[in-house]
């Protein structure tokens, strides 16, 4: 399977994937919160190690090569021709170093918050990282299922030991309509395995001839478990009570990095296995996309709790992503991966900003604020530029992706493009009316007045993310171009019939 193509590189992609998790394991072994530093201590190394392998890819990663690159290939489950395939393309390239920076982030976040079990805390993120850089880079159907549902546990974890009030709820939710989505995911898999003569290898399945109706039943068993976790409306309610309850670190990688495994999802496999059925269902998809678009949009802007309207804008911003799959072309597809590495960002940014709000004043309201920038002017600084960006203003990452979306769907239709624009103003007036009630005016009553600005720590975290978000805003070349040749060639493959000739 891929022999042709194994790379003479260093296994980078392995030792992304298992760095990560062998020091969580570390973690988990050694961390004890008597000893807090030291536990803190072994989960950054952890983390900062792990961003290590994935530099790499970037430096070597060749845009102008067709296929896989960084190609592993070992036998698994040798009797079921199962291999342990790992490879990655334009399209997977940079979630691999946007997965491992935002663990460092998670974990810098949590360095005086976490008090008790921090090890499990530090641990389960660790897993995580590894666990969703394998999603991003395996080459094998069930290999693939494996990590996607892996990921699973950590987060229930996260959610349901460190989060709020209602987390075990929140957490079953979280749990049961991801399960309940992929369950018919693995039917397909197994079918697509069985149709293509005993191989789990995912470049094989893109060439198999399936008839229509097996197409359009293949699509929507994928679409199950992709709409969760992208999520899309209707199946999107589990996000806003995961988010809120959810420990801010867990909202931050749920956010930046989760989501994204089920647009990757449509990508990898919805388009390329299925393309006649994605053309046939591509205006069930649009307007499923528009209506997240607009509808969660005008949702978020009624709420009076931080988390949960970031986390409803997040909504927002992945319909624009599934609309930009569907309506094949360069431009859009390039603008929804770009939009989905720059949410990354700024949802992470956005949701930090909030758990540096909650753990000074313990509160989420809105209505609780007012005049933080009195007290805070760095963190204001900080959290009307990541506004900012969350609503697509020019010169930050948030406005890239979007632009490039609208103009891929003016080019496919006028009106769905114009629809889609409607966001820029929705994002605008949900962004800007929070910032107005939290940040700015006279300081809002007493507790707001104690409020003392970040510390050395919080201004490094968010520093961090304000380079990623303008340096992606003001140049996104280096991102658009490595992503072209994957673009182009998958285009190209989805144009093409795969109906079996009679």
């Amino acid at each position: 399977m891929m022999q042709s193509m194994i790379s003479h590189f260093p296994p980078y992609l392995s030792l992304a994937i298992w760095a990560p998790i062998l020091f969580g394991v570390l973690v988990l072994a050694l961390g004890r919160d008597e000893n807090p530093g030291f536990t803190r201590l072994l989960s950054l190394l952890g983390a900062v190690v792990s961003l290590l392998p994935t530099l790499p890819l970037i430096q070597n990663f060749d845009k102008a090569a067709h296929g896989m690159q960084f190609v592993e290939s070992q036998p698994w489950i040798g009797r079921f021709n199962i291999f342990y395939a790992l490879g990655i393309d334009g399209i997977s390239l940079w979630f691999i170093p946007l997965t491992a920076f935002i663990t460092v982030i998670v974990v810098i976040s949590a360095w005086q918050v976490i008090e008790e079990r921090i090890a499990q805390y530090m641990g389960s993120f660790l897993i995580l990282s590894g666990l969703m850089i394998g999603v991003f880079s395996a080459m094998d159907g069930l290999l693939f299922y494996v990590f996607f549902e892996a990921t699973l546990i950590p987060m229930y974890i996260i959610i349901g030991v460190y989060g709020g009030p209602n987390r075990v709820y929140a957490a079953f939710k979280f749990f049961l309509y991801t399960l309940m989505g992929s369950l018919l995911t693995l039917i397909a898999i197994i079918y697509l395995y069985n149709k293509a003569n005993g191989s789990f290898d995912i470049l094989a399945w893109h060439k198999l001839p399936l008839s229509m109706p097996e197409q359009i039943a293949i699509f929507f068993a994928f679409l199950m478990a992709f709409a969760v976790k992208v999520p899309m409306w209707p199946v999107h309610t589990w996000l806003p009570d995961a988010h809120v309850e959810a420990p801010t670190g867990g909202s931050v990688v749920l956010a930046a990095i989760m989501l994204k495994l089920g647009a990757y999802g449509f990508l990898r496999f919805s388009l390329p296995i299925v393309p006649d059925a994605s053309h046939y269902l591509s205006g069930f998809i649009i307007t499923i996309s528009l209506v997240a678009v607009i509808y969660i949009g005008l949702v978020a802007l009624v709420q009076a709790d931080m988390k949960k309207l970031v986390a409803y804008s997040s909504i927002a911003h992945m319909g624009f992503v599934t609309l930009g799959f569907f309506v094949f072309n360069d431009m859009a597809v390039q603008g929804a991966i770009v939009q989905m590495i720059s949410h990354g960002f700024i949802s992470g940014a956005m949701f930090l900003c909030i758990g540096v709000l909650y753990d000074r004043m313990h509160s989420r309201q809105i209505a609780d604020y007012g005049g933080v920038i009195n007290r805070m002017p760095k963190f204001a600084a900080f959290f009307v530029l990541f506004s900012m960006a969350n609503c697509g203003l020019p010169a930050t990452s948030g406005f890239v992706g979007e632009f490039m979306v609208i103009l891929g769907a003016v080019k496919f239709d006028f009106w769905i493009g114009f629809l889609a624009a409607t966001a820029l103003i929705f994002g605008a007036a949900y962004s800007l009316w929070m910032v107005k009630r939290v940040v700015f005016g006279a300081i809002g009553n007493e507790h707001v007045a104690e409020l003392s600005d970040i510390n050395k720590r919080e201004f490094f975290m968010f520093v961090l993310l304000a380079v990623a978000v303008l340096y992606m805003g003001l140049y996104p070349a280096p991102f658009t171009d490595t992503m072209q040749t994957s673009v182009a060639d998958l285009l190209k493959h989805v144009s093409v019939s795969k109906l079996p000739v009679h």
